[in-house]
């Protein structure tokens, strides 16, 4: 008998968990795109937010990168945004800790609000295959990187699958240093041509280049799926 109520109480404690999870997401989505908070994400405000900083600006801006992954606000806008604030170099290097750590935080949301319930959704034969997630974590969260699988989406997804966070990490880390570096280069690239208004650099090597390295990207998931199927 005290096994059933506790059964009942975990059911139902996964089940409000779970409700919470599914507000917050559902809020932070409206937020972003009904509300003035849209506006505070400009270039202009962030670079005012940043200089009103000082020597703080960059660690301001990672964690305005990391609320704004779990707020569900999305990666381009906010890699742009470092881009063209910080230049290629820091830029990257800003955007990718930005990056990690909302990714982070937004797969223990996930884990710790939804787990539970999506694992008592789960029959026998979805259930293989979030053993096979489990086994082969770094492999599969590597994979969906590099073929840009929804950024946001699937670090809450991830934490409802019993992927080890140790595989989700590394395969996060390695999966988007590419496409996160190439997106930087190219928004910082059209920043500084448009900043300085020397036209002529838009038919530079740099600019070209930027371009080039933008549109491989759209590439880099057809090549890694063809990987895949040969090996």
């Amino acid at each position: 008998m005290e096994r059933v109520k506790t059964s009942a109480h975990s059911k139902r404690r996964s089940i409000l968990k779970a409700a919470i999870l599914l507000i917050f997401i559902i809020s932070a989505i409206v937020i972003f795109r009904f509300s003035p908070a849209k506006e505070m994400l400009s270039v202009e405000e962030l670079k005012g937010l940043i200089d009103s900083s000082g020597v703080w600006g960059p660690i301001v801006f990672i964690l305005v990168y990391t609320i704004g992954v779990c707020l569900f606000i999305p990666g381009t806008l906010l890699t742009a945004s470092g881009a063209v604030l910080f230049g290629t170099f820091y830029g990257f290097l800003y955007n990718e800790t930005g990056a990690l750590i909302g990714a982070s935080i937004s797969f223990f949301i996930g884990r710790y609000l939804g787990r539970d319930f999506a694992a008592s959704l789960i029959g026998e034969r979805i259930k293989k295959y979030d053993d096979k997630i489990e086994e082969k974590g770094f492999a599969t969260v590597l994979y969906l990187r590099l073929v840009f699988f929804p950024f946001v989406p699937m670090n809450f997804g991830m934490g409802l699958t019993k992927v080890r966070f140790k595989d989700y990490f590394f395969g996060t880390l390695f999966g988007i240093i590419a496409g996160g570096f190439i997106l930087t280069f190219f928004f910082a690239t059209l920043s500084e041509v448009m900043i300085s208004r020397e036209w002529g650099q838009l038919i530079s090597f740099k600019v070209f280049f930027s371009v080039a390295l933008f549109v491989f990207s759209f590439f880099i998931p057809r090549i890694v799926k063809k990987i895949k199927g040969e090996v």
